[in-house]
This record gives C-alpha cells, sequence and structure tokens, in this order.
C-alpha cells in the first residue's frame, strides 16, 4: 500500500475511527474516496492503533451484537463455561446457526481486520518503527482467534484491492505468524526500556515497548504450544526461542484492555438480555475445588441449594448442563436456578471489568506443559504449575486459600458432584500428581488453565479441542446428526456473505485447504492429537 487505500476498507476504517473520535480528526482529510497516506500526520496515527486495539476485542462502540455473535453464543458455550438459557438457543446443541457465524465473520473483516492492516501499513509509510512492530504483533494476535475458529482464511492477501481474496492454508498461516514475530521481537528488543509516542492510545500498555516484547514472547509460546501436536519439532523450537527471549512473569505483565464507558465490557450489556447462565462444569470444578475465584466469576443464584454444599462451606453457586432442550428451557427458569455472572458483569451502562487479552498465569500453565515434553522451561512442570495457580488467585486477590482456609496449591480436593443426579464430572486433583503418568498430569495442567483463562473463552474452546481437556459433561441434546453429544465442534463452517461476494476463493478453500467438508466436524490443522 503506497498512495490510494482500498476505499471500501479505509472507508469503514475511516468512518469507524471519525465515529468515535471525530474532535481529534478535524485535520484529516474525511473523504474516503480521496484518502491518501499524505493525508495522515504523525500526530493523528495514534489514534488508528487505538481504533484497531478495540476492534478485535469487541470494546468498540456499537460490538455489542457482534460481541454476542462472535464469543457468547459459539465459543462461551463450546468452553463450557456458560450453557444457554434463551429456549431457541440451539448453538448449544451444536447447530451452528449461519445467520450468526456470518455476523461475527463479517465483523472481523469489515472492522477488525481493516483497521489493523491501516495502522501496520501506516507505521511503514510514516517510518515509525516501533509502532509498527506492535501492530505486527496483534496481528497475529487477533488473527490466530479467527483462524482458529474457521481454520483457513483470507489472510496474506486481505486488502488487495481485487474481487477475489485468496484463502491460506492454516498451516502457511501459523508460519507467517512466527516469521511475523520474530520480525517484531527483533525490533521491539531493539528499542528495550523505551516508550513509544503512542501514550494512552495504546489502551493496552501505554506504549511500554518492554511489555510487548513480553507479550509478544507469551504469544509466540501459546502458539508454539498450539501446533505441538502436529509439528513438534518447530513447537519445541518456538516455545523455547519464547521464554529464552523473556515471558510474562508477573500479573504486572498482564495484557487488557482498559474499557471505558464509551469502549466497554460488552458483558455488561448482553448479560441484560438474561441468555446464558453459569455452566453445571464450572459447578462442579471450582465447588469441589473449594475456588475462592468464584464469586469474581458469578453470582449468587437467586434460587440456590445448599444441600450440595461442601462440608462446612457455604456455596450459593449454581450451574447447568449444557444443551437442555428447547421443551425444559420453557417449562423450567433456569435464570433464577443457575448463577449469572459476577456482579460486576452485570451493571448496565457502565464500563465493566476491563478485557483480559493474555495473562501471566497463562504464561506459566504454558511453560509447564513444556516442560512436560522436557523442554527448557527454566522450572518443572510442577513449580511452573503452581506458580500459574497462584498468579491467578492473587491477581483476584487471594491469599492463595480455598474457601476452607487451606492452601489451594497443595489441596487434595476433587471435582465435586452437582447434585444427586450428576456426578464429578471429573476425578482431577489440585495437587500435582507426581505419580501420575504425563496425560494425567497435562489434564490437571488444562484444568486449572481453563479455570483461569476465564471468561476468554476462544482460548479456553480452542485448548479444549487441542488437548481433550479438561473432562467436561457431554452436551445433554445434539440437534446435528454429526456431531454426537460426547463431542464438540472442531471448527466454524464458511459464513454465507464469502459464497455470495468471495465464492471462487472460499470454494478454492473448501476444495483445496480444509482438508474435510465444510461443517463442524474436520479438525483444524492443528487439531491433530487424536
Amino acid at each position: 500500500m503506497k498512495n490510494i487505500f482500498n476505499r471500501i476498507l479505509l472507508g469503514a476504517t475511516l468512518a469507524l475511527v471519525l465515529g468515535s473520535c471525530d474532535e481529534d480528526f478535524t485535520e484529516v482529510n474525511t473523504d474516503p474516496k480521496n484518502f491518501v497516506v499524505d493525508n495522515v500526520t504523525g500526530a493523528d496515527y495514534p489514534l488508528f492503533v487505538k481504533t484497531a486495539l478495540y476492534t478485535p476485542t469487541y470494546t468498540y462502540p456499537d460490538a455489542a451484537g457482534p460481541f454476542q455473535l462472535g464469543h457468547s453464543l459459539f465459543p462461551d458455550v463450546y468452553s463450557n463455561y456458560f450453557a444457554t438459557t434463551a429456549p431457541n438457543f440451539d448453538s448449544d446443541q451444536f447447530i451452528l446457526v449461519g445467520r450468526w457465524l456470518n455476523g461475527s465473520y463479517n465483523y472481523f473483516y469489515s472492522q477488525s481486520a481493516p483497521n489493523i492492516k491501516v495502522a501496520e501499513d501506516l507505521a511503514v509509510d510514516l517510518g515509525f518503527d516501533v509502532e509498527n512492530a506492535i501492530m505486527k504483533t496483534w496481528r497475529v494476535y487477533a488473527y490466530h482467534r479467527i483462524t482458529d475458529l474457521w481454520g483457513p482464511i483470507p489472510y496474506s492477501q486481505f486488502g488487495n484491492l481485487e474481487t477475489t481474496v485468496p484463502y491460506d492454508s492454516q498451516e502457511d498461516i501459523y508460519n507467517d505468524f512466527f516469521v511475523t514475530l520474530d520480525e517484531a521481537v527483533a525490533v521491539l528488543k531493539a528499542n528495550a526500556g523505551n516508550t513509544s509516542f503512542l501514550a494512552d492510545n495504546d489502551v493496552i500498555y501505554g506504549g511500554s515497548v518492554d511489555s510487548w516484547l513480553k507479550f509478544a514472547n507469551t504469544l509466540r509460546l501459546r502458539l508454539a504450544l498450539r501446533i505441538k501436536y502436529v509439528d513438534g519439532a518447530k513447537s519445541k523450537i518456538e516455545a523455547e526461542k519464547a521464554v529464552a527471549d523473556g515471558v510474562m512473569l508477573s500479573n504486572d505483565d498482564n495484557a487488557e484492555i482498559t474499557t471505558t464507558i464509551n469502549f466497554p465490557n460488552y458483558y455488561n450489556t448482553i448479560t441484560q438480555w438474561g441468555e446464558f447462565r453459569m455452566s453445571a462444569d464450572m459447578e462442579s470444578i471450582l465447588k469441589g475445588y473449594q475456588d475462592p475465584r468464584i464469586a469474581n466469576y458469578f453470582a449468587p443464584a437467586s434460587s440456590p441449594d445448599s444441600e450440595d454444599d461442601p462440608a462446612g462451606v457455604e456455596f450459593p453457586f449454581e450451574g447447568m448442563r449444557n444443551g437442555q432442550v428447547t421443551a425444559n428451557k420453557q417449562g423450567t427458569d433456569f435464570n433464577a436456578l443457575a448463577s449469572n455472572m459476577a456482579e460486576a458483569f452485570t451493571i448496565p451502562g457502565v464500563a465493566g471489568p476491563n478485557w483480559q487479552v493474555m495473562r501471566a498465569a497463562e504464561a506459566y500453565f504454558l511453560r509447564a506443559e513444556g516442560a512436560l515434553e522436557g523442554w527448557t522451561m527454566n522450572g518443572t512442570a510442577e513449580d511452573l504449575y503452581g506458580q500459574g495457580i497462584v498468579l491467578s488467585h492473587t491477581e483476584l486477590g487471594y491469599d492463595g486459600n480455598d474457601l476452607s482456609g487451606n492452601d489451594y496449591v497443595t489441596s487434595s480436593n476433587l471435582p465435586a458432584a452437582i447434585d444427586a443426579d450428576n456426578p464429578a464430572v471429573s476425578t482431577v486433583p489440585v495437587s500435582f500428581d507426581n505419580g501420575a503418568n504425563k496425560e494425567g498430569q497435562l489434564e490437571q495442567i488444562i484444568t486449572q488453565k481453563w479455570i483461569a483463562l476465564y471468561p476468554d473463552s476462544e482460548e479456553a474452546y480452542s485448548e479444549r479441542r487441542r488437548t481433550g481437556y479438561p473432562t467436561l459433561y457431554n452436551r445433554l441434546n445434539s440437534l446435528n446428526a454429526k456431531i454426537p453429544v460426547n463431542q464438540i465442534p472442531r471448527r466454524m463452517p464458511y459464513v454465507s456473505s464469502e459464497f455470495s461476494t468471495n465464492e471462487q476463493a472460499v470454494n478454492d478453500a473448501i476444495n483445496n485447504l480444509l482438508g474435510g467438508p465444510d461443517d463442524g466436524t474436520t479438525k483444524l490443522w492443528w487439531d491433530a492429537k487424536n
């Protein structure tokens, strides 16, 4: 991109930026048909980055609908963090509703992707090397969430000014992720200790180069473990490189979007709609572990059942099984019987909690998994596992004890039955089991990682597909004849808008890149464990 940007993409991008920051853009040419690089100055540039950071996380004006479609109705229920209470919401019974997926996919490619491209390319044209490295890193973060839902997607040729935008294979996309992170990390390391002029427009790190370097390395570590079962050699190389270059080590390193009333956490909007509640899996695991984080995640149920509470502990948090049939949801007031999100997520008209992008606790669980493989992770699997748990607890202000006042990390607690009809979801203890085989220890690591990731359901859903953990309840019912109750969708099918506007490319992807039918049964490239 040298002179004139893609009119459609830049028109969308400029309209979004101007719509929320019009007072700051009085000097920018607002006619998208004549929008050229020369119209943007260094003073204008930070607001393009701000927009690029907000859009992929849905913390953007009027993004409540896309947030529901792209986050709540699929990853939230396929990670089993939540179950739907709305009678006609069938994604919880494995119906991959096309119009919902269409809205989610189109939001990314009409808003998130162009905003990132503009911010990344403008940095090149304006000579902003550090800011370009930041946006390269952010591109990898944003696109990995999309390819991990769909598989092959338009990536390398997005914004090519052509009527057809080819797809890339997921393997090629991941290979480019690592190359892109190499480029970004080299620049960030060369500028260590400096602060970008983005300042507060960097709504994650305030321009801290060192923080972005740790984020880039932790992102590399996440992606390295993602490919473990399809390319173990590369997985090891990339994971060890990430740790050697420096990943997140403390909660001060956490990446989170600072929310405001104009750029809010949209859980605070969609919880008002009364369409989902806490899953039975959350109840079984957090109740059995006597996990204090339950109070930060969920609210007491309106009609709690104390009969199955742990001895000596009040636990008014109730879950519901996923896959309830329509008749059950029509005849049972699950919104009263099961727990809503915690109060911080349910106050209307406020900014809501900061949006968690990536946290140090995850870095420790990733390193713990790498240590299980014998890789150089600067710690043992047991020690790194324990540190991940501690960081997740201290992030929320807890002292490391369970609800009975005993040390959580060394606890022998197990998941619990949710009621007389539903036994414990698994038998995974908290305390690291040195006597277990590698697979048993991996299940422990991923189970605690699943808890700590909340509410990042996209990542939890990907890890569930990659590893098969945590062990969770089967669906009560599936309306998808191809996906039984003891399975989950492995990917999202391509959307109608692609078949109407990018037909040749999407059909080429299905025939040559996908590796199976265009439905929820085809595994992604990295989904190769079993």
